[in-house]
């Protein structure tokens, strides 16, 4: 146990409690997004209502649906039809958990600001979930729209909500990696790549008829209110506010 803890010392900018407290956090979060996720899941018949709501908008506003061209981008090649589905499945739980480690291990100082990020976030995705409960584009296979995962296996598969397209969290939390990455990179290839990296998460869930552009806009706006405010709000952004009588002394 000493070892334990001395590598603790070592590794964990705070140590083992401060860790094991965020993990706690993230967990009672998925435990929240469940219990949201099995409201949205009551009513599929108000879903696929508003789904349908969704595309005559889109074909309102542009008379086209973007994601049928995305879908037919990826078609032509398999590689880029399995990197698009490969990017679906990992962009959120996998990306966000290594991007959480890695910035919570080699940059502590900037790790509050992009958990709150990704928190506030995802609470006013659920918001939209349980207000808008909203069936992805898969799910309307007679507009021309064709899955481009698989949906029916696996343990992602099992947890999804099916109902969870308006906003997509996808676009939301890709933004925000990116923005955050960006910022905690040093190299110019990597700030190339975390610059690329929203769009092309944006792209995959179009390709894979996982989300409606509308979707997707909804998710960007998302992530910007919450950069914003997440940037606005000194505690949110893991500062503290200095103490009322040093503005004070300073005028001494």
């Amino acid at each position: 146990m000493t070892a334990v803890a001395a590598a603790g010392r070592r590794v964990l900018p705070k140590g083992w409690t401060h860790f094991g407290f965020q993990v706690l956090l993230w967990l009672g979060f998925y435990f929240t997004y469940q219990a949201v996720r099995s409201l949205a899941d009551r009513n599929p018949a108000k879903a696929f209502d508003n789904g349908f709501r969704v595309i005559a908008l889109e074909e309102r506003l542009t008379h086209h649906l973007f994601e049928q061209t995305a879908q037919r981008i990826a078609d032509s090649s398999q590689w880029l039809l399995t990197a698009s589905a490969w990017t679906y499945w990992n962009s959120e739980f996998t990306v966000i958990g290594l991007t959480l480690l890695w910035i919570y291990l080699r940059r502590h100082e900037q790790f509050a600001r992009f958990r709150n990020t990704i928190l506030l976030a995802n609470t006013l995705g659920l918001i939209g979930y349980a207000a808008m409960p909203t069936a992805p584009p898969w799910m309307f296979p007679r507009f021309g729209f064709v899955t481009g995962v698989n949906h029916s296996h696996g343990l992602l598969g099992a947890l999804a909500n099916p109902y969870a397209a308006m906003p997509s969290l996808h676009a939301a939390d890709a933004l925000i990696v990116g923005v955050c990455l960006f910022a905690a990179s040093k190299r110019w290839w990597s700030k190339a790549l975390w610059a690329f990296w929203p769009v092309w998460v944006w792209f995959c869930v179009l390709a894979t008829a996982n989300h409606f552009w509308l979707d997707v806009a909804a998710g960007i706006f998302v992530a910007v209110i919450s950069l914003v405010i997440v940037s606005k709000v000194p505690l949110l952004a893991g500062r503290q506010r200095p103490p009322a009588e040093t503005a004070i002394a300073n005028l001494l």
